[in-house]
């Protein structure tokens, strides 16, 4: 999966269909992740010591990867991700409408 935590997604299907937030978390073995503001649920919570009033505690849940798009930096539209290999072994995520970099994927070879 090359989209990571801490970048800014586009969610292309469901009832958030259009929204661009940061990716909070990913499951990466599930193929899921958890995107800032995007299928909230509530998760009504008994009356405790702990919480003597109750409530309802809202949160998000994790969707699957394949319903976002990354927003690229260099080029502001949400695209999919190309990993390009460079001379030294190293592999970097590369946006596939402008071709932009977005980041380093694991450690080159030089670095190891």
């Amino acid at each position: 999966m090359l989209i990571r935590t801490g970048d800014t997604v586009e969610v292309r299907t469901g009832n958030s269909r259009g929204t661009r937030a940061r990716v909070l978390s990913v499951d990466p073995a599930h193929g899921k992740l958890v995107v800032e503001g995007v299928n909230r649920v509530y998760r009504h919570i008994k009356r405790s010591q702990k919480n003597p009033q109750g409530g309802r505690l809202s949160k998000e849940m994790p969707i699957d990867a394949s319903n976002v798009l990354l927003v690229c930096s260099a080029c502001g539209k949400a695209s999919r991700l190309g990993v390009a290999v460079s001379d030294d072994g190293g592999k970097t995520r590369v946006c596939r409408k402008c071709g932009g970099e977005q980041g380093q994927l694991g450690r080159s070879k030089a670095n190891r």
